[in-house]
């Protein structure tokens, strides 16, 4: 499902709100989620998951064109753990 498919999915159950409002309700959601984790925090949706960041050391890679050496720099990158009722739901 991209985007405009959820708007789209969430416009049809809810009538009383236009696709722009709707737009704006998914966009500060993503919006608010993003900037918690920007922050070093955690965002824990009950029954979905928990999206938090990892820390990845630097490490060096390599150029898959060329196979030369590339240092990889230290990042944080986003982790989602899906919840127990997903799980459950995802394995009937």
């Amino acid at each position: 499902m991209i985007r405009s498919e959820l708007v789209q999915a969430i416009a049809d159950q809810n009538p009383e709100l236009s696709d722009e409002e709707v737009e704006q309700v998914i966009h500060t959601f993503f919006e608010e989620i993003t900037a918690r984790l920007a922050e070093g925090g955690r965002v824990e949706l009950r029954g979905f998951g928990a999206f938090s960041t990892r820390e990845r050391e630097s490490r060096t890679g390599r150029n898959p064109r060329t196979g030369e050496s590339v240092a990889v720099p230290a990042k944080r990158v986003p982790y989602f753990k899906p919840g127990k009722e997903m799980r459950e739901r995802l394995n009937d």
